[in-house]
């Protein structure tokens, strides 16, 4: 099945930021969070990068899970960060996640970082490089990467049932936003092309879950 690009890379909308702040992605998130637990052996204390942060749940998750971490966490929408902020303080960590209002590729971080993390972001953007590049760019020697988003499905009919099972209840817009997102989303092979025009190398990308896949590794 063909690509076919969102029309926006951000989700600045208020009803659309506020759907996706009360949407319960759970069972993703903590994909995300065993992915990073089998990828990282050991208590991660170090300083992490999250790209395309949203409302912030990722960061919350992965301070919570290891108490050592600090984490930086950018979103090029405010609305979505404005969100993010009352979810941090509501939890106690705003000493440890600090937000940042910055587009991709960010060209200016002041860091380098021993992980870097995104979920669901790489198929809202027009230049996917732009994700690889920032975490060349953002990365210390050695770290650790984990980006997951979803798959392409094959076909329309694979589409329709993917938003039947997982968005039938869910508002109009997410719905409508989780359909649009399947058909942006990349395939594997689409995404090693991708890495391979980065020259990232110790990254490897796999099927994950029903809708989702993984690039993880770590840098030379």
């Amino acid at each position: 099945m063909k690509r076919i690009p969102e029309s926006e890379e951000l989700m600045d909308e208020a009803d659309q930021t506020l759907a996706y702040a009360e949407a319960d992605f759970s069972a993703s998130n903590n994909l995300f969070i065993e992915l990073f637990e089998t990828l990282y052996s050991g208590e991660f204390d170090g300083e992490a990068l999250d790209l395309g942060c949203g409302p912030a749940d990722i960061p919350i998750r992965f301070a919570r899970r290891y108490p050592q971490a600090r984490i930086d966490a950018l979103d090029g929408a405010q609305a979505m960060l404005d969100l993010a902020q009352t979810a941090i303080n509501t939890s106690g960590l705003e000493q440890r996640i600090q937000l940042h209002c910055q587009y991709l590729p960010a060209t200016d971080l002041k860091k380098q970082y021993h992980a870097l993390l995104s979920n669901s972001l790489l198929h809202h953007l027009h230049d996917p490089l732009d994700l690889w590049r920032t975490i060349s760019n953002s990365a210390r020697p050695g770290a650790t990467v984990l980006v997951m988003d979803l798959l392409r499905p094959e076909s329309p009919q694979q589409v329709d049932a993917l938003v039947r099972e997982y968005a039938s209840d869910a508002p109009d817009v997410l719905r409508r936003d989780f359909e649009a997102s399947l058909y942006a989303a990349y395939t594997l092979n689409e995404i090693q092309a991708q890495l391979a025009a980065a020259d990232l190398q110790g990254l490897e990308v796999s099927h994950v879950s029903d809708r989702h896949l993984a690039v993880q590794g770590r840098l030379g």
